[in-house]
């Protein structure tokens, strides 16, 4: 079930995690209050979020669903799926449109790609997916290599070159070797421990980057961010997530606490 919340004046999600500890006493006591009329208290409106709002929080957890029907995960911490699922869809608004016009017209190229598919199936080949490689300086005649860094370095070019601009994106074919250069560079990232407890820096047009073991990792681009869950197109993936996949896919199954590794923030 979900909570009715729509005539309830209410502040929209303040962008972080509200949590133990937590010193926004307004956004305190609204949960507080909230939790009372749903009948998972008791709680004390006092603005202190102590054992007590936590045991509450979490009884409210186990009761309710997010926006997308799913379980909320019960971890006692108000994030945007809980703050939404306390007070309503509409106070947490989704991220739909890339902050500068280099972004979105990554994001028009990237969304023009999908569909696209290795030739023969499993081959890292095609003649697609050669020029992803090759833009990156890789010759795809000389072995079988992985290419969803290549696709958003191609994609980031083709924006680029729209607007007559050079390409921002560190060219390399590697997803770790991405990352740890963009920190080199001073290139904006944001890990993982910052995104998950301040949502609201996910922005459309970032670079996501998962670490995978081995060395090994995947990356693509945020289309959308709803609340923590992300709408993301990759290359070499396919309709599981995996990160050895046979073509260019939307997804919209990869949750901001996913992402092990972070996010790329070019501007």
């Amino acid at each position: 079930m979900a909570s009715q919340s729509q005539t309830l004046p209410v502040s929209p999600f303040p962008g972080r995690v509200i949590a133990a500890g937590s010193d926004d006493r307004t956004s305190v006591l609204a949960i507080q209050r909230r939790l009372q009329e749903l009948g998972c208290g008791p709680v004390t409106d006092d603005g202190e979020f102590g054992i007590e709002t936590t045991d509450a929080v979490e009884l409210f957890q186990s009761r309710f669903v997010d926006k997308f029907g799913e379980p909320l995960k019960v971890d006692g911490q108000v994030g945007p799926m809980t703050w939404g699922a306390l007070f309503g869809e509409h106070t947490v608004a989704p991220r739909l449109t890339a902050p500068s016009e280099l972004l979105k017209r990554v994001l028009t190229f990237a969304a023009g790609e999908i569909g696209t598919q290795e030739s023969p199936i499993g081959s890292n080949r095609g003649s697609r997916v050669d020029q992803y490689l090759r833009s990156v300086d890789i010759d795809p005649t000389r072995g079988s290599f992985p290419w969803c860094a290549a696709f958003v370095y191609f994609c980031f070019q083709n924006g680029a070159d729209a607007l007559g601009a050079s390409n921002p994106v560190i060219k390399t074919a590697g997803v770790l070797d991405h990352w740890n250069r963009a920190g080199v560079a001073a290139i904006p990232r944001i890990s993982n421990v910052d995104a998950t407890a301040k949502p609201s820096v996910v922005q459309p047009g970032m670079i996501f980057v998962l670490s995978t073991g081995n060395g090994n990792g995947h990356t693509g681009v945020v289309e959308a961010v709803d609340g923590v869950q992300l709408t993301t197109i990759e290359g070499n993936t396919n309709a599981g997530l995996s990160r050895e996949g046979i073509g260019v896919f939307r997804h919209t199954k990869r949750r901001i606490a996913q992402v092990n590794r972070g996010f790329i923030a070019y501007p």
